[in-house]
Formats: C-alpha cells, sequence, structure tokens
C-alpha cells in the first residue's frame, strides 16, 4: 500500500486532473474548485484526513474523489444547511480566498454529512448522453425492423432509460414528442439519422446503486453531482426527474454481470435485444469487464434474424475528442464506431453505419 505522502500526492493529482476536465467542460466554478483542493486541502480536519488518505484510485477513470468531494459540498447548498457555503456558490462569482475559506468552514461544521457523501461514487446520469444514442437505436430499428427490447447497464436513475421520452433536434431533423419537457439539442456534424419508425417493447436497468428519481433525497443527490455552475444541466435534470418518477421501470440494485446473465437467458423472438451503457464500462472491475464482454459474445452467437442482437455503447476510448459511439449487431456480428459524442452530450458527430442511410 503506498505511503501517506504518496497517498496524498495522487489525490492531488487527481484533483488538478479533474480541473482541466471541468474546464473543457465548461464548468469553471468547478474547475476552480478542484484547484483549490489541490493547492490547500490539508489534513487539519476529518474531511481533508479522508480525501488525502483515500486508499483506493482517486482519478476520474476510478474512484473520482475530486468529484465525490464537490458533490459532497453541492449537496449542502442544494439542501439548505450550508449558508456560508451558497453564499460563495453559483450564481455568486467569489474570490479564491473567500471560496476556499468557505469550503473549509463547511468541512469543519458539516463533516459527518461530507464524510457520509464520500462513500458513493458521482453519479451524473447526463441525459444529453440520449442524444447520442437516439441515431444507434434508429440504425437498430432500420436494420431489423422490429421493436426494441432495452437493457442498459449502469442506468444510476433511469433517466437515459427513458430516451424515448425526450424531444430531439438533430442537425435538420426532430424526433420524439414536440411536448416533452426534456428537449436535446446537441451540437449535431456528420450525416442525419436514419429516418424509421421505433417502437420500445421492453426496458430494465441496473445499477450497483441506483437512485430513486421519485424519492427527493435521491434526486437531490443525482442534482448534487451536476457542476453548480451549470444551470441549464440542472434544469434538464430536474425536468428528465419530474417526467419519470412516475415509471414503474425502477433501476435495479444488483451488479452489471449477474443482472446481464440473466436478462441475456431470455428468448425475445419477434424483437431486437439492445444491451446498452454510456461511460459506465470503466467503472466494473477487469474481472467483471471480461465476464461482461463473455456473456454480451454468448448471447451474440445465439442470436437470429427472428432474434437479433445489438450492443450500443458511448464510452471513453483514450482518443480524442469526447467518447466512441460504437455498435454491434447480431448475427453478422459486425462492429462499427458509428460516431462521436461529447462526455456530456453537448456535441455529436455521428458517421453512421456503413451502406444503411
Amino acid at each position: 500500500m503506498p505511503d501517506a505522502d504518496a497517498r496524498a500526492a495522487a489525490v492531488w493529482a487527481a484533483f488538478r486532473s479533474q480541473a482541466d476536465a471541468c474546464r473543457a467542460l465548461g464548468s469553471p466554478f468547478v474547475a476552480r474548485l478542484c484547484d483549490l483542493a489541490a493547492d490547500r486541502l490539508t489534513e487539519t480536519h476529518s474531511v481533508g484526513r479522508r480525501v488525502l488518505g483515500w486508499t483506493g484510485d482517486p482519478a476520474s477513470s476510478a474512484d473520482s474523489v475530486p468529484l465525490r468531494f464537490a458533490g459532497a459540498l453541492h449537496s449542502l447548498v442544494l439542501g439548505g444547511v450550508a449558508e456560508d457555503l451558497a453564499a460563495v456558490f453559483p450564481p455568486h462569482t467569489p474570490d479564491p480566498t473567500a471560496l476556499w475559506a468557505a469550503v473549509e468552514r463547511a468541512c469543519h461544521d458539516h463533516a459527518e454529512l461530507v464524510l457520509a457523501r464520500l462513500e458513493s461514487p458521482p453519479q451524473t446520469n447526463e441525459v444529453r448522453r440520449s442524444s447520442a444514442l437516439l441515431p444507434g437505436f434508429l440504425t437498430i430499428a432500420k436494420r431489423f425492423g422490429k421493436p426494441l427490447c432495452l437493457s442498459e447497464v449502469g442506468a444510476s436513475a433511469g433517466l437515459n432509460l427513458h430516451w424515448d421520452r425526450f424531444a430531439y433536434r438533430l442537425g435538420d431533423v426532430s424526433w420524439g414528442d414536440p411536448q416533452s419537457p426534456v428537449t436535446l439539442t446537441p451540437d449535431w456534424k456528420g450525416r442525419a439519422p436514419p429516418a424509421t419508425s421505433l417502437v420500445v417493447e421492453d426496458r430494465a436497468g441496473c445499477d450497483l446503486r441506483p437512485l430513486d428519481p421519485a424519492s427527493p433525497d435521491d434526486a437531490q443527490r443525482l442534482l448534487s453531482y451536476l457542476w453548480a455552475d451549470q444551470a441549464d444541466r440542472i434544469a434538464r435534470t430536474r425536468a428528465a426527474i419530474a417526467l419519470v418518477a412516475s415509471s414503474e421501470h425502477k433501476v435495479e440494485a444488483v451488479d452489471a454481470v449477474s443482472w446481464l446473465e440473466r436478462r441475456l437467458a431470455l428468448a425475445r423472438p419477434g424483437s431486437v435485444h439492445v444491451v446498452y451503457h454510456t461511460i459506465a464500462w470503466q467503472y466494473l472491475s477487469a474481472t467483471d469487464r471480461e465476464r461482461g464482454e463473455a456473456l454480451i459474445g454468448k448471447a451474440g452467437r445465439a442470436a437470429t434474424e427472428a432474434a437479433p442482437f445489438a450492443r450500443l455503447s458511448l464510452e471513453n476510448d483514450g482518443t480524442q475528442p469526447g467518447a466512441a459511439l460504437t455498435l454491434q449487431m447480431w448475427p453478422s456480428g459486425e462492429r462499427h464506431e458509428v460516431g462521436r459524442a461529447d462526455f456530456h452530450g453537448r456535441w455529436v458527430d455521428w458517421s453512421g453505419w456503413p451502406g444503411l442511410s
């Protein structure tokens, strides 16, 4: 196990890396907060000791300690329990000294709440990622002409499990209910998405720690992980929470491998079963990723034209810009990168499935 100095150095590095990511993704406030933590967070209080003594991997690709910390502070503001902190959070623009002084007071005065929140990984359930998923679902529907059965891995609160209840403007193409309270209008590049009808026959999702959009506490927790200076994301997520709160389709609390094993064991003749995930696969352990890939591969080999199978994913592949949007369809097993998208769905660059328009 790394010594205390090495653990603290890794945490500070994680904060600096997250600050860079926040700046690139349009959140100067959270970038500033992470920069200040990297420079000024110490072990003078229990929160600092817990963060700097983190025994796992604090990086954004693993335990996401900086986003746990930022989310814990934001939750104090949303809950109305830290007036001093609220006075330096957006829409206010305090100087760095005032901001950090309020953060330190919050860590002292509300240590128990902050420490409790640090134990849970962040869940943003970014709704705009559905802008990248929709053209993939349309491609699947056009290829097979069958209703879709949806299985989402890492579904969080299930907001993107209801992507077909949102309204979209993808370049020159409008799709969905124009009266939906959730409208997604990403910067669109590339080809137009396929034009076809689409029916969702069944949907389900899993998550290790799902949040219930019908629970006020869970809804606030979900909002707290959004970046406090991105009011549009917060408003959009509030609208999505309200839209799906009454849904009977609740995300199941179970590990991805066990859940996939059950979902993929069911025969679904007459429909196409689609497993999908967005910025979630990387958080599985290496063993679970390997087992999950094996289960998906087995389901693909068993697919037929009467009961086809597909996998649609938006995941970080280490290549810029954004994340890779990848689609694989069976029984052929053909796989293509059909586009790229911003991690928060701000833009989509759609290249499409070869030979299918």
